[in-house]
């Protein structure tokens, strides 16, 4: 009777299965991917699984049958896997490829959360799911003027929202949004202590107090008008050599002000949560990534196997952890 009973539910089950729409399969398929994409990069699970359900067709279009691709990102620079060939915007333009579905939801976080046009979808509520698609539209994700409010008619058919509620557990995992993690933190300036120490030169001419900001623990300043990286260094009781090594200069470089300028020498690596930076345009500099991230770029050339000629092209992925 056991048995019996467990054959017809197995039956029963199949029959359901089959029963259900394609898009109801992808959720029950994928719903804990996006949950767990979610924890890990803080893009909503609701907005994950309703633009893969558009962008793949619920999973049936070529791209996601073929290439695992579920949505519809393209090779980029970056890209050195394997490719489809399909038209889209224009003929026959170069789609990733991936292995098993998993990696393309994980380049689909990671593509969101990297690129610098769409960082600020990240200050939003997880539960905003309204403004991260509309959100999405704004920065340029896709071209259809429908493109939000379809993505927001599937979260709410399809019950979507309720994905986006975490346990205790999973919200203490979170990582801090993109732009809290690069914004500098004011440090509290002493009135006699050693955060404003008296200019060694009639030389240099200062403010009697000047602001002092910190990035992963690494103190710096913004460069006034008419200072130099010399009286800057004079000014804390530093050598001009130092104050050049800590921010990956050499010989008698020019300041402009309101350039960063670190005070310490600044890591080897960038904090959790910002593993790394995709490019945004062609030709953007090195040295100003690493001075914006406060990592060294000896370091970061070394960890992305990159030489002092090497030139960023817009979708380079560059390693930042």
């Amino acid at each position: 009777m056991k048995r019996f009973f467990l054959v017809v539910t197995s039956v029963f089950a199949a029959l359901l299965l089959q029963a259900q729409s394609p898009q109801q399969r992808y959720i029950d398929t994928y719903s804990s991917l996006a949950v767990q994409e979610m924890v890990r990069s803080g893009v909503p699970a609701s907005i994950t699984l309703a633009q893969g359900l558009l962008e793949s067709g619920a999973g049936l279009s070529r791209l996601a049958t073929e290439g695992n691709n579920h949505f519809g990102i393209k090779c980029h620079n970056g890209w050195t896997g394997r490719s489809m060939r399909q038209d889209d915007d224009k003929r026959q333009e170069c789609f990733r490829v991936y292995d098993h579905p998993e990696e393309s939801f994980r380049d689909h976080s990671d593509f969101l959360r990297y690129r610098d046009r769409y960082k600020f979808l990240f200050d939003l509520e997880l539960t905003d799911y309204k403004g991260w698609a509309y959100g999405l539209k704004q920065a340029g994700y896709a071209t259809d003027p429908k493109y939000a409010a379809k993505l927001i008619q599937y979260i709410e058919d399809y019950n979507l929202a309720q994905y986006d509620h975490l346990s205790l557990e999973q919200e203490a995992e979170m990582p801090q949004a993109p732009n809290k993690l690069e914004e500098p933190v004011a440090v509290p300036v002493q009135k006699n202590g050693t955060d404003i120490p008296t200019p060694v030169s009639e030389e240099f001419h200062f403010p009697l107090t000047r602001q002092l900001y910190s990035l992963s623990g690494v103190p710096f300043v913004y460069a006034m008008e008419g200072e130099t990286y010399k009286s800057i260094a004079a000014y804390y009781h530093l050598f001009k050599w130092e104050i050049l090594r800590y921010n990956d200069l050499k010989g008698n470089p020019e300041l402009l002000p309101g350039t960063i300028v670190y005070l310490a020498a600044k890591k080897k690596a960038a904090p959790k949560g910002l593993e790394m930076y995709i490019v945004a345009e062609d030709g953007e500099d090195l040295h100003s990534i690493c001075q914006r991230f406060a990592v060294q770029e000896k370091a970061i050339r070394k960890l992305n196997g990159l030489g002092q000629d090497a030139r960023l092209k817009e979708g380079d992925e560059i390693k930042l952890r």
